[in-house]
């Protein structure tokens, strides 16, 4: 029986971008010593730093929280929809049959 062919993951993805800063000899001396700490490279002490902290900041902005009172007022809204205006049911009408012919 022939035997699989595994693909070995390199340690490190394909890096091929650069982003590159300045920074304080007091801020670098405490990012090496922090990436020392953890024994590892201090780029990927500090991809690894950005790229948690990118993502928190993604979802801090992309979640929306609710109050108890908020949370069933929308709930509220979806199981017992207000009825829609006579006027906006003619608008939504008229929309529908121009966009028909």
């Amino acid at each position: 029986m022939p035997r699989k062919q595994v693909k070995m993951k390199p340690d490190t993805p394909n890096r091929i971008e650069r982003l590159g800063f300045r920074l304080d000899e007091e801020t670098k001396d405490l990012i090496e010593r922090a990436a020392h700490l953890s024994r590892r490279k201090v780029s990927d002490f500090c991809v690894t730093a950005l790229t948690d902290t990118a993502r928190r900041t993604i979802a801090e902005h992309e979640t929306l929280a609710l109050s108890d009172r908020d949370r069933k007022a929308f709930f509220d809204a979806l199981i017992h929809p207000p009825k829609l205006p006579e006027r906006l049911v003619a608008a939504l009408a008229e929309h529908k049959r121009r966009l028909a012919s």
